[in-house]
């Protein structure tokens, strides 16, 4: 919460609205002081130095700052690591999304030690492919599943959109391209 631009009054509000746990304002600032190195040195943390994929997304959330609710994009990087295991390599706090500030965090995990991605994982922002390709010039760029399926929708009735992912998910779900490719033949035959 405190990561988010909640006060330490705002917090003690909440934690007593939701759980009705009086906790107060001195014991959130020192938890608080407490994790603040912890998780520093997190985000600060070694990477490896190659991943398969990588999923770039920011999400936007409504904060209260100064007494207002304000939006606020937080960039996030989920990995899949070479073991085979999905790992969170970092998380950003931004005023919005935009390809200059992807830019200085993919910059940021050149500096922590990734050397190369495979895939990059991302949504359509203008800029995005070519800020990735300037620190990962090898990275294959793909544009996430869930935000082609997005970006289908508007282009489909509302009436019709049911019926529409539920031919559609074979096709998404298939595990080979030559599954996919059956599925969507049998689409077409339709």
């Amino acid at each position: 919460m405190f990561s988010m631009g909640m006060s330490y009054r705002d917090i003690h509000q909440h934690v007593e609205d939701m759980y009705g746990i009086n906790v107060s304002v001195g014991t959130i600032n020192s938890v608080t002081d407490k994790l603040l190195p912890e998780l520093k040195a997190w985000q600060q943390r070694p990477l490896n130095s190659h991943y398969p994929i990588v999923w770039l997304d920011a999400i936007h959330y409504k904060v209260k700052e100064e007494g207002r609710y304000i939006s606020k994009a937080v960039y996030t990087l989920l990995a899949l690591n070479m073991e085979g295991k999905k790992e969170i390599l970092g998380l950003h706090l931004s005023e919005n999304e935009d390809a200059n500030y992807w830019l200085s965090v993919l910059t940021d995990l050149n500096n922590r030690g990734v050397q190369d991605i495979l895939i990059a994982c991302v949504d359509d922002l203008t800029g995005f492919p070519e800020a990735i390709a300037s620190i990962f010039p090898q990275t294959e760029v793909q544009l996430c599943v869930i935000h082609q399926i997005r970006n289908s929708m508007k282009y489909v009735a509302s009436k019709h959109q049911k019926a529409f992912m539920a031919d559609l998910k074979p096709v998404y779900r298939a595990v080979t391209k030559e599954a996919a490719e059956i599925a969507l033949d049998e689409l077409e035959a339709k």
